[in-house]
C-alpha cells in the first residue's frame, strides 16, 4: 500500500509528530511505501521524492513576508498546489492527515478529493470544534464548550488564542470559513483517540455521523529500564502550563508537605512551582531517563483542568504498573477506572486532589490492588504493531468502500 502521511511539522516535536513518524516507520518496516508532506524545516527527518514542502512560516520572524501569514494560515494556495504535485507523482492509495491547521490549512483537502483519493484524519486535539484547540477558557480558567454548538465569536470575546484579539479573530475566521465551505465533510474517516473527543465531534455537526472511529493511542512499552531508586514520590509528567493544572499541582504540594513530588517537564508556567520545598523539578526528560522517573513513582498525578484527549502519560504509567490520580473528566476518566487503576478526583480543587492522593498512597491494601490491576491492564495497551494492524484494516475498508461507490 502507498501511504502519504501529512503533518505541518516533519520532525520530532510533539505528540502528533511522534505518532506519525512511528507509524510511518512501522509501515515501511512491513513493506508499505510511505512518503510525507508538510512544511519545510532544516530539522525535517522525513520527506517526499519531489522534495516539495510549504514555506516555513516562522511567526517570530521580522521579515516582510510575515505580513502575508494571516492570509496563508486561513487558506494556503501554496499547500494545495504543492500537495497536488506530490499526489500526482507518488499516487498514494490513501492520504493520512494529522495536524494541518495554520501552516498547511484544510485547503489541501480539495487537492486530495479532486483526485478521488481516500482521506483519513487522526484528530489529535479539538481544533475542528474549538478555535484554540483545547476546549479551555484561559480568561475564566476553566474548561469551555461554548463554541461547539454556539458561535465561534466566543473565541474573540474571551481572546482565547494567546490572549490576543488578532490571533483570536484569525481563529474565528478560519473556523467560519471551513464551516461554511463544509470542507471537513470531504474527509472519509476521522480517527479519534478517545470516545470523549468522538462524542464532541458527533454533537457538533451531523456530517460526522458514521465517519468517526475511536482507537486509543499506542505507546512504546519500556524494556529493561530500571526504575529510579529514591524515596517514594509522586510524578507529574507534561507541559507546565495553566491548562495542565500546574497551579493545582503547586497548591496540592503545599497541602501535602510529607510527600515528595517529582516534576518532569517545562513550559510557560514553570515559575509557579519554584520555591516549593517538596517539589523537585527535573526539567524536560525523554527516553530512558523519563521511563526511569515514571517507573519509580508511587503514582502519576495528572491534574489537568482542560479536557485531555488521550494522555500518553496515563497509558505509559499503567504499562509500568503505576496507578494514576487524575480528574473525572475528558479522556482522563476514560483511561483511568476509578478505584481500579487509579483514583478520580471529583472536583478540581487542591483539597480534593490531596484527598485522592492520600486515599491512594496511605491505604496499602487499596494501593496494591490498583498496582496489580495496572499490571494486568498493561497487556491490553496498544503497541505500534497492534495499532497499525487495526489502522491498515481501516485503510483497506475505506479504499474498498470508495471503489464500490465509484
Amino acid at each position: 500500500m502507498k501511504i502519504l502521511m501529512v503533518n505541518k511539522f516533519l520532525y520530532p516535536r510533539g505528540g502528533s509528530e511522534s505518532y506519525m513518524l512511528k507509524l510511518g516507520d512501522y509501515f515501511k518496516s512491513i513493506g508499505h511505501e510511505v512518503e510525507y508532506f508538510g512544511m519545510y524545516d532544516e530539522k525535517n527527518t522525513v520527506g517526499n521524492s519531489l522534495n516539495l514542502y510549504t514555506q516555513n512560516m516562522d511567526f517570530h520572524s521580522k521579515a516582510l513576508g510575515r505580513f502575508l501569514y494571516p492570509f496563508k494560515i486561513i487558506y494556503s494556495l501554496e499547500s494545495k498546489r504543492k500537495i497536488a504535485k506530490v499526489l500526482d507523482s507518488f499516487k498514494p492509495d490513501i492520504v493520512h492527515m494529522n495536524n494541518i491547521n495554520f501552516q498547511l490549512t484544510p485547503s489541501m483537502i480539495y487537492a486530495v478529493k479532486k483526485r478521488n483519493i481516500p482521506l483519513v484524519q487522526t484528530v489529535h486535539d479539538y481544533q475542528m470544534i474549538c478555535p484554540n484547540h483545547l476546549l479551555y477558557n484561559f480568561k475564566e480558567q476553566k474548561s469551555c464548550t461554548r463554541c461547539i454548538k454556539g458561535s465561534k465569536l466566543n473565541c474573540l470575546k474571551y481572546k482565547c488564542i494567546h490572549n490576543s484579539t488578532v490571533k483570536s479573530l484569525l481563529g474565528v475566521i478560519e473556523a467560519q470559513v471551513y464551516s461554511v465551505l463544509k470542507t471537513y465533510k470531504l474527509v472519509d474517516t476521522f480517527i479519534c483517540p478517545s470516545n470523549f473527543l468522538e462524542n464532541k465531534l458527533l454533537s457538533s455537526k451531523k456530517f460526522y455521523k458514521d465517519k468517526t472511529y475511536t482507537i486509543h493511542n499506542f505507546i512504546n512499552k519500556p524494556q529493561n529500564v530500571e526504575a529510579k531508586s529514591d524515596e517514594p514520590y509522586i510524578a507529574f509528567v507534561g507541559r507546565l502550563s495553566k491548562e495542565k493544572g500546574v497551579e493545582l499541582l503547586a497548591e496540592t504540594a503545599k497541602l501535602l508537605p510529607e510527600y515528595k513530588f517529582v516534576v518532569a517537564g517545562s513550559g510557560p508556567d514553570e515559575a509557579t512551582l519554584l520555591g516549593i520545598p517538596n517539589i523537585h523539578m527535573t526539567g524536560f526528560l525523554t527516553g530512558d531517563e523519563l521511563v526511569r522517573t515514571m517507573k519509580g513513582a508511587k503514582l502519576l498525578l495528572l491534574p489537568s483542568v482542560c479536557f485531555e484527549n488521550c494522555p500518553l502519560s496515563i497509558l505509559e504509567a499503567h504499562s509500568m504498573g503505576v496507578p494514576v490520580v487524575t480528574m473525572n473528566s475528558g479522556g482522563m476518566a476514560e483511561l483511568v477506572k476509578d478505584n481500579v487503576t487509579g483514583t478520580l478526583v471529583p472536583e478540581a480543587t487542591p483539597e480534593h486532589i490531596a484527598d485522592a492522593i492520600k486515599k491512594t498512597m496511605d491505604n496499602e491494601e487499596y494501593y496494591v490492588k490498583l498496582k496489580d490491576n495496572c499490571m494486568e491492564l498493561s497487556t491490553s495497551i496498544f503497541t505500534v504493531d497492534k495499532y497499525a494492524e487495526i489502522l491498515l484494516n481501516k485503510y483497506s475498508d475505506i479504499i474498498k468502500w470508495r471503489k464500490n461507490r465509484g
